[in-house]
């Protein structure tokens, strides 16, 4: 009988401590119903995708041009297409930079072509469109989406019978798959750009060497895979934003703390849906035989 009056009397006296405990405890009992109330509005935006297709193509045309190149401040430096295109090439400079000094010192730096067309495909490439992608469109979505719910105009649109999933997460979902082919095209493409410059300008590598090694193992699979896994990547990222977005609470504090929340777990699923579709892909059979 002492344990439950001590235990209340521990709670009155420290009640920071024993509300962190508590919140603990509580923790799996939460992310398993966020867990389920993610799924199914994952499943509910893609069901929705022909009713979006049928209903919202004008509002499903704005968002395409609005993820494409942008709005305000971000469409003066180009939008999405310019900021994806950046981090590609960047991230083609440093696969280049650090696989010639790499295999230059074991006296096989001529590989530095394989190394741009197996890493740069495979990996890194899809990684770094995901990520462009999330900090990108993504966070301004959840933030777009959390402003409304804030400001009762989801509420609004229910009101006037319109199905809300299907016109603010379905369309998004239709527009990011519109738009993230061309947009990774492009990425990949400033990708092998950067890293033939640095490669070939700027360690004197000759241009045969590295086109017979780039084009010897670039793969037209591995070009498939990579833009399934940017497609997958794509979906998981919207449906991902669009849910904190939808339902974020508590103001322009919650909305915040929804776009922190989103981003986080879209980096971490971004990476997660590479690493599985390469074990899936390449697990048993990497697809190449490199002898020196």
């Amino acid at each position: 009988m002492t344990g439950a009056p001590a235990t209340a009397a521990l709670r009155v006296r420290f009640p920071r401590a024993a509300a962190t405990v508590r919140g603990y405890g509580e923790a799996p009992a939460r992310l398993l119903i966020e867990l389920g109330q993610m799924v199914w509005f994952a499943l509910t935006t893609v069901g929705l995708i022909p009713f979006a297709l049928r209903r919202y193509r004008t509002e499903m045309l704005r968002i395409v041009a609005q993820f494409g190149m942008g709005t305000g401040a971000m469409a003066v430096v180009g939008g999405t297409v310019a900021i994806v295109s950046f981090i590609t090439m960047a991230t083609g400079s440093l696969v280049a930079i650090q696989g010639y000094a790499s295999l230059g010192n074991i006296g096989v730096e001529a590989f530095t072509g394989f190394v741009a067309a197996m890493v740069n495909v495979r990996f890194v490439a899809p990684v770094a469109a995901g990520h462009a992608l999330a900090a990108t469109v993504g966070a301004g979505a959840t933030a777009e989406l959390g402003a409304m719910r804030i400001s009762e105009e989801i509420d609004a649109l229910e009101v006037m019978s319109i199905r809300s999933i299907a016109f603010l997460s379905s369309t998004r979902v239709v527009a990011s798959l519109v738009v993230i082919i061309p947009l990774y095209a492009l990425g990949i493409t400033m990708a092998f750009l950067s890293q033939q410059v640095t490669t070939v300008f700027l360690y004197g590598q000759s241009t045969g060497t590295y086109d017979h090694y780039f084009h010897t193992f670039l793969r037209l699979n591995d070009a498939g895979w990579s833009f399934m896994e940017v497609i997958t990547i794509a979906v998981v990222v919207m449906t991902t934003h669009c849910f904190y977005g939808y339902n974020a609470s508590g103001g322009p504090v919650g909305v915040g703390e929804a776009v922190g929340r989103s981003m986080r777990l879209s980096l971490v699923t971004v990476v997660v849906v590479v690493v599985l579709t390469a074990m899936a892909v390449y697990g048993k059979n990497p697809n190449f035989a490199l002898t020196v």
